[in-house]
């Protein structure tokens, strides 16, 4: 256990690099089942790729051009750090693997970058992916980040997210053992979701074979159909005060294995696109207000866990 109550983000890079490392984010141009019309279309009802895209983030810009562009950004902050790929917009294992390994082995030729953070969803990935990306682990580290963003199957089908938590379950287990790091993200406070279900939800995913977990409180985006829902009937959702919320994480950690990294907490989109909540608080501002909240419950990672086999 490090100092801090729960197993922090920075404390699992410490523990794999020798030097400072920056997730960097990519659009790889890919696109997902329940927008295409596979599954469905319109996409998951909360989600505006625009509200959370760096500008130099678009894949019009090629995957070259990008790693190129983010780096000029982050560089007058850290000189000389290393830097995680990271494919974040949409659904990054959904397209052909000729293709994928095009994408994927343009980002690992810069030389600045050490590895992958694959954003996708737990039913685009096939074996026959996973075998290339344990394949890529051997020399390189690689991260799949599933999102899962609830374990409540009528959760999922009301925000058009087109897969159930089973499909996590088994994308997961089949991750794992093949080298590759395993992310996982939750939502709180999707309509329907009670704390109960947000809290239970949680510890089922972390009882899975996860190394990382990434989680933040529902925002409502403009843009996004659940906009246009919460418009029309506010009182449907019940969006979480700063106070809730702090309150239910800390329960969270206390419940929760305690070798899973917790990435994030938090998330604050641009004023332009955020409807509500309106916290104004950044990650490392909730953080502190974290720590000293667990500090009051007398809390840490675990606390009240049962031990769990995978």
């Amino acid at each position: 256990m490090t100092e801090k109550r729960y197993r922090d983000y920075p404390s699992f890079f410490k523990t794999l690099f020798q030097e400072r490392v920056q997730k960097l984010s990519i659009d790889g141009g890919f696109t997902c089942p329940n927008r295409d019309g596979s599954k469905g279309k319109g996409g998951c009802t909360f989600c505006n790729n625009e509200s959370f895209n760096p500008d130099y983030c678009r894949a019009v810009k090629g995957i070259t051009c990008q790693i190129e562009e983010g780096i000029r950004f982050f560089d007058h902050k850290y000189q000389g750090q290393k830097y995680l790929a990271y494919f974040q917009a949409y659904s990054n294992t959904y397209a052909p693997l000729a293709v994928l390994k095009q994408r994927y082995e343009e980002a690992l030729a810069h030389p600045k970058v050490i590895g992958l953070v694959i954003g996708t969803r737990p039913d685009t990935v096939t074996d026959e992916v996973l075998d290339y990306l344990g394949q890529l682990a051997r020399e390189n580290y690689i991260c799949i980040e599933y999102g899962v963003e609830s374990a409540n199957d009528d959760v999922l089908r009301t925000i058009n997210r087109g897969h159930t938590f089973a499909d996590a379950e088994t994308a997961i287990r089949r991750t794992a053992g093949r080298g590759i790091r395993i992310g996982a993200h939750m939502i709180f406070g999707l309509p329907g979701e009670s704390r109960d279900s947000m809290l239970n939800g949680a510890v089922r995913l972390c009882n899975l074979p996860v190394d990382v977990l990434k989680l933040h409180q529902l925002q409502i985006i403009r843009g996004t159909r659940m906009a246009e829902e919460y418009l029309l009937n506010p009182s449907q959702f019940r969006l979480y005060s700063l106070e809730e919320y702090l309150d239910f994480v800390a329960d969270l950690i206390g419940h929760i294995r305690p070798d899973v990294y917790l990435e994030r907490f938090v998330n604050q989109a641009p004023d332009a696109y955020l409807l509500a909540p309106k916290w104004g608080i950044k990650n490392f501002e909730f953080v502190a207000k974290l720590d000293r909240k667990l500090e009051e419950k007398d809390v840490w990672q675990g606390k009240f866990s049962e031990p769990q086999s995978y």
